[in-house]
C-alpha cells in the first residue's frame, strides 16, 4: 500500500464462524475497502462442529493483503479485530499452529461434561470454550506438562490470532472475550481460580485480559505492514459498538451464523432467568459496561443449508427473491434448530424441523418459512432479554450480518417483534465496532460522539401486522416447538 500520508485510515478484521471479512476506513468512517474469504467449518458428527485454524489464518492474510493494496494513499494508523468468541484453541507456542482442530463455539461435544460440572457446583455453559480446551487438553496433553511448561498456549479465536500476528509476542484478550470464554470471573475481572482448578487448565497458559481498545503491539507478518494492534473485541460486542448502541436499554440483532441479540445492561451485569448471558460488552480505559446477550443458534447457517443441504437455492441472496414470489408460507412450517436451541430454552439435543408440507408446498414456500422461523426464532430471544431487563424498552432495534441484506427476512421480524428495524448502509457492523476502537486507541477519533455522524441508516422496516395477528401468529409456530425438542419426532 502507497504510504503518502493522507487521512488517517483504520484496518479492521472480521474473523466469524464462516468467513474472514477485512474493511478499510478512513477518519470520515467511510469504507475504502473490503475483502472476503469463506471458512467453512466442518460438522464431522452431528452436534460436532471444528474449524481449520490454518485455513483461517490464510483466509486472513488473503483479506489484509487485498485491501490494504486496494486501499487509498494514507496512513493506516491501527488494527482491530472481532473475532467469533468462545471457539477453543490450544496452539504450540513454537509455531503458532493449532495441536487440534478448534472447536466451535456451537460445538456440543462437552454438554454433558458441563452437566456433570453443574452437579458439582461450576456452572459453565456448553457454548463456551472452557469444557472444549479441557476437552482438547485431555487429548493432545492429559498430564499438562506441555501447558504448564508453556510449549502451549490456551484461549479463544482473538487470543491465537494476536499471539500468530504479532509473531507470539502479543497474548491477550479482551474483556468481552474473556466473558465469553467459561473462565472469567465477574465479580474480579479476573480467571476464576475454582473454574481453572476444577478443568485442570493452567492460569499461565492463559492470555492476559486487556481492554477492548488499546495498542498491545505490531504485526509481524511477511507479507503485511507492521501496522499497530489497536483493538481485540468479541464479534457481537463489537457489533454493538458498530451500531453504537450505547445507552442501557438498546438492543441489535446480528443475523449471521447465529442471530446474536444483545442488550445494553450498562455499568452493572443483568442476571437473567430466561436462557440469556450476562456478557461483558467492553472494557475501555479500565472501566468496564455489560450487555446481556440470546442467541438463536442457527440463523444463517439455516439458509446456508437451503444452498448447501437442499439445493433449493443457488446463493443466499436468491433466500430473499424466492420468498418475496410468495405471500406467504403456505402452511409450512419451520424450527431452524440445527445445532440445538439457545434462548430461552437451551436445549442442545434439539434438531430442526420443516412440516405443513402438502403437494402444493413449493421451494418458495420452504425457503420463506425457514426466514419467518428465523423471525420468531429472534422474537422468543427478544423477549427473553426484555423479561429481566430495568431499562426502558427501545423505540427501534438496530439489524446487521449478512443476512440483514435480506428485506423479507427484515420485515418479518419486525413483524415478529412488532418493532422497527433499522438497517444501517455498512451492515459488517462488528468489524465496524473493532475499528472504531482501534481508531480510537490510536487518535483517528478522539471520543465516540466523534463516530455519531459514522453511523447512517438504509431503511428502517415497519409492523406491517396487528398485535392480535402477531401474537396468534407467533402462538401457531411455538406449538411446533415439542417437535424440535424431541429431536425431529412427531
Amino acid at each position: 500500500m502507497r504510504q503518502e500520508g493522507g487521512q488517517p485510515l483504520v484496518v479492521t478484521l472480521d474473523v466469524g464462524t464462516t468467513g474472514v471479512r477485512a474493511l478499510l476506513l478512513d477518519g470520515a468512517g467511510a469504507l475504502r475497502g473490503q475483502a472476503y474469504r469463506e471458512v467453512l467449518p466442518s460438522h464431522p458428527a452431528p452436534g460436532l462442529v471444528e474449524h481449520d485454524t490454518e485455513a483461517i489464518f490464510r483466509a486472513t492474510r488473503a483479506v489484509l493483503e487485498a485491501v490494504l493494496a486496494d486501499g487509498p494513499a494514507g496512513s493506516v494508523r491501527g488494527l482491530g479485530i472481532a473475532t467469533q468468541r468462545a471457539t477453543a484453541v490450544v496452539w504450540d507456542t513454537a509455531t503458532g499452529e493449532a495441536v487440534h482442530p478448534a472447536l466451535s463455539w456451537q460445538d456440543g461435544r462437552t454438554a454433558a461434561r458441563c452437566q456433570a460440572l453443574l452437579a458439582e457446583g461450576l456452572f459453565v455453559s456448553p457454548l463456551a470454550a472452557a469444557t472444549k480446551i479441557e476437552w482438547i487438553l485431555d487429548r493432545v496433553d492429559p498430564g499438562r506438562e506441555a501447558v504448564g511448561r508453556g510449549r502451549m498456549r490456551c484461549g479463544t479465536v482473538d487470543a491465537w490470532l494476536a499471539w500468530r500476528l504479532t509473531g507470539g509476542r502479543v497474548s491477550a484478550t479482551d474483556a468481552s472475550n474473556a466473558s465469553c470464554s467459561g473462565f472469567y470471573d465477574f465479580f474480579s475481572g479476573k480467571w476464576d481460580r475454582a473454574v481453572l482448578d476444577g478443568l485442570r487448565v493452567p492460569q499461565a497458559a492463559l492470555p492476559e485480559i486487556v481492554d477492548s481498545g488499546g495498542v498491545l503491539g505490531r504485526v509481524e507478518v511477511p507479507g503485511l505492514p507492521p501496522i499497530p494492534l489497536a483493538a481485540i473485541i468479541g464479534d457481537q460486542q463489537a457489533a454493538m459498538m458498530g451500531e453504537l448502541r450505547l445507552a442501557p436499554g438498546e438492543v441489535k440483532i446480528t443475523y449471521g451464523t447465529a442471530a446474536m441479540l444483545d442488550l445494553n445492561a450498562g455499568p452493572a451485569p443483568l442476571l437473567s432467568t430466561r436462557g440469556a448471558f450476562p456478557l461483558v460488552l467492553w472494557r475501555r480505559a479500565g472501566v468496564t459496561e455489560f450487555c446481556l446477550e440470546g442467541t438463536a443458534i442457527t440463523a444463517g447457517a439455516a439458509i446456508t443449508w437451503l444452498r448447501d443441504g437442499l439445493g433449493v437455492i443457488a446463493t443466499p441472496e436468491e433466500s430473499g427473491v424466492l420468498a418475496a414470489s410468495v405471500p406467504d408460507t403456505g402452511g409450512a412450517w419451520a424450527v431452524p434448530a440445527f445445532q440445538g436451541l439457545g434462548t430461552p430454552h437451551l436445549d442442545p439435543s434439539a434438531r430442526a424441523v420443516v412440516g405443513g408440507i402438502s403437494r402444493a408446498t413449493t421451494r418458495a414456500h420452504v425457503v420463506r418459512a425457514v426466514l419467518e422461523g428465523i423471525a420468531w426464532r429472534c422474537r422468543e430471544v427478544y423477549d427473553a432479554l426484555r423479561a429481566d431487563c430495568p431499562h426502558p424498552a427501545p423505540a427501534s432495534l438496530r439489524a446487521d450480518g449478512g443476512a440483514a441484506r435480506n428485506d423479507v427476512l427484515l420485515q418479518l421480524q419486525a413483524d415478529a417483534l412488532g418493532l422497527p428495524l433499522e438497517r444501517p448502509v455498512v451492515v459488517q457492523a462488528a468489524a465496524l465496532g473493532a475499528a472504531y476502537l482501534a481508531g480510537l486507541a490510536t487518535g483517528v477519533w478522539t471520543t465516540i460522539g466523534d463516530l455519531a455522524h459514522a453511523w447512517q441508516r438504509d431503511r428502517i422496516f415497519e409492523p406491517a401486522i396487528g398485535a392480535d395477528e402477531r401474537e396468534a401468529r407467533f402462538a401457531a409456530w411455538r406449538r411446533h416447538l415439542d417437535a424440535a425438542r424431541e429431536g425431529g419426532g412427531t
